[in-house]
């Protein structure tokens, strides 16, 4: 299945995009509540200067976390060495590794001094298939950013590059309208916790083939 072009030239055909992806988006855009910036960031593009060239991606799955409100967030009982950067200021990576094998990448979000952030939970990629399948392995396009531990592997990301600065490169979110490809907005309880599982702070695209979790939606939580 082939979901976007690879680079240069193609990718200024690809819908939303451009070989000059547009600009970083500026701090004052993830500085409101988890959940607003989660739902804003579906259909924007996020981009990665890496060593061997662009890599890019449109977001269409993520989830939000809201620090102390939030049983399910790793700021839930304060500030630590781990997640200090979750306090901001906003539009940082959070960056953190879970059960000895994965990266995730987060969103830092929401007024200084106050924890929140956004998972990116997937991926349709867009730019630097080459170095995304060179990571991932011999997977469908469909799956090389689906999943969070799959969208930090594809981009490269470890916890050398936990709290970079959004606002600027090398990894960043564009200013490009979000173009969601015709697909609608859902939202629904988080997966992969234990805990405040209820909440409906996972935003995605109702039958993106590279969501990650159910694609279905379910009634009531079209938005």
């Amino acid at each position: 299945m082939s979901l976007a072009p690879e680079s240069g030239a193609e990718a200024r055909g690809a819908p939303g995009l451009r070989s000059d992806p547009g600009r970083p988006l500026v701090r004052a855009f993830y500085a409101r509540p988890a959940t607003v910036v989660a739902r804003a960031l579906l259909g924007r593009i996020l981009v990665r200067d890496a060593p061997e060239g662009r890599l890019a991606g449109r977001i269409v799955e993520v989830e939000a976390y809201r620090g102390a409100q939030d049983p399910a967030s790793h700021a839930y009982r304060g500030r630590t060495a781990r997640n200090a950067v979750m306090f901001g200021p906003a539009g940082h990576a959070y960056v953190y590794f879970t059960y000895g094998m994965h990266h995730c990448l987060n969103l830092v979000t929401g007024p200084r001094g106050i924890a929140g952030a956004v998972l990116v939970r997937a991926l349709e990629p867009l730019i630097g298939l080459g170095a995304m399948k060179a990571r991932r392995g011999p997977v469908p396009e469909e799956r090389l950013a689906r999943g969070p531990g799959c969208v930090a592997q594809a981009l490269g990301l470890t916890l050398e590059h936990d709290g970079l600065d959004l606002t600027r490169a090398p990894l960043w979110v564009s200013d490009l309208a979000a173009d969601r490809r015709g697909f609608r907005v859902a939202a629904g309880p988080r997966i992969g916790i234990r805990v405040a599982v209820e909440r409906p702070w996972r935003f995605f695209l109702v039958g993106h083939p590279c969501v990650s979790g159910p694609r279905r939606r379910r009634p009531g939580v079209i938005r």
